[in-house]
């Protein structure tokens, strides 16, 4: 896992983590602010230790919904999210590194069909894409799943990543976008595109710019309703991503990071975050 600031003369590694399937939250509520603190470092696992490899405890099962801010962002909205090879749903406090398991996700996806991305919206939902194309809204109270009328393989999307980004700066009112991934077994289309909730209807945005063009990407949102993409070149790169086109802009080559076989990405304390097997 890595975490960098949208400065560039700002970055720090962090632990590498195999756990997650490259499904995580970007914070679509607006930018958290950003941490001063020195930043935490993760201690060894000694006997009895509860680390953030084994998740934690369990939320305890008379926890109430989430309370909602001032700025319309439940609580629960502000913390990341992480999915594990294992269909566990976790959330993750960035500032203590603290994961937590919150339970495990029983979608009826098709056989042998596993999550692959994940988005947080506004209210705390979940809503996680399957490796089969499906669409379930999760909860991230409880992990309990349900499934939704969208159709797998809009406009040719069937894995992709994904993240809500408010429409203006400052909004409530979000988009969920999407980024299209080619897989050499189903297939696919690369590029930018949108999910309507309410129709559930996916519509393609566009292509990216230059070197990216093609590429996979995870996605994230800013609550100054800006969006960026985490591409799966080598190494990685992160770039700006325009909601209205596709094209991308501000690349920035992030030396020594590779996605591996998954890889998420979340904006959290005014850092970019990056997270990869």
């Amino acid at each position: 896992m890595r975490r960098t600031s949208p400065s560039p003369s700002r970055s720090k590694y962090l632990m590498p983590l195999a756990l997650f399937t490259g499904a995580a939250m970007g914070l679509a509520c607006g930018s958290m602010p950003r941490d001063t603190s020195p930043f935490p470092t993760v201690p060894e696992a000694g006997p009895g230790d509860t680390t953030p490899q084994d998740g934690g405890p369990l939320f305890p099962s008379g926890a109430s919904g989430p309370t909602t801010s001032p700025d319309g962002c439940s609580e629960a909205a502000k913390l990341v999210y992480v999915v594990s090879a294992e269909n566990d749903l976790y959330s993750f406090k960035p500032d203590t590194l603290t994961f937590t398991k919150i339970g495990r996700l029983d979608c009826r996806a098709a056989a042998l069909a596993s999550p692959n991305s994940m988005a947080v919206d506004r209210s705390g939902n979940a809503w996680v894409n399957y490796s089969d194309g499906t669409l379930f809204k999760v909860s991230t109270r409880d992990a309990t799943c349900a499934s939704t009328p969208f159709a797998a393989g809009q406009d040719g999307f069937t894995k992709f990543g994904m993240a809500f980004a408010a429409n203006t700066p400052g909004s409530t009112a979000e988009t969920l976008y999407v980024a299209g991934l080619q897989d050499i077994l189903s297939g696919g289309r690369a590029g930018l595109g949108k999910i309507d909730l309410t129709s559930m209807k996916l519509t393609f945005v566009g292509d990216y710019s230059g070197d990216l063009r093609g590429r996979g990407a995870e996605l994230t949102g800013t609550g100054d309703a800006k969006l960026y993409g985490f591409y799966t070149t080598d190494p990685a790169t992160l770039a700006r991503v325009d909601v209205a086109s596709g094209a991308t802009s501000e690349a920035k080559s992030l030396t020594g990071v590779r996605t591996g076989d998954a890889w998420a990405f979340s904006f959290w304390g005014g850092d970019f975050w990056f997270y990869t097997a």
